[in-house]
């Protein structure tokens, strides 16, 4: 398991949230299990981009900060269920709003996003 080996800085709310939400997918996973996407191959077919391995670090990130529980069902093969705590809940309301806010300026922040990524890959020649 990897520990980190810097002590997080956590001087106020953003230095805290940065660090409970840190992560690519960590938003969209708890926005899936809050629309009812509970189990792990549910999510991976959501989220397709994402590894199995990334998958399984986030979610016991998420787990480990108290945003949501794993229930583990005593059948064969193993069943797995994830589900959003209270204070998990507590984030949906802000999920939102950031996915309202990324509909909002869906075409600018294409554009940028598709600009920065064009420079980026035509600066791999100059080092």
């Amino acid at each position: 398991m990897y520990i980190k080996k810097t002590t997080p800085t956590l001087n106020c709310g953003l230095d805290l949230v940065g660090e409970v939400l840190y992560g690519k997918w960590k938003i969209r996973i708890l926005w899936f299990i809050h629309i009812g996407n509970l189990r792990p191959s549910e999510l991976q077919r959501k989220i397709p981009d994402v590894t199995r391995r990334v998958l399984n670090v986030q979610l016991k990130e998420l787990e480990d900060h108290e945003l949501i529980t794993k229930k583990i069902f005593p059948v064969l093969p193993p069943k797995v269920e994830y589900s959003l705590t209270e204070f998990g809940n507590t984030l949906i309301p802000l999920i939102q709003s950031i996915g309202l806010w990324g509909d909002e300026h869906e075409e600018r922040l294409r554009r940028v996003i598709l600009k920065h990524n064009a420079g980026a890959s035509g600066m791999e020649g100059d080092y």
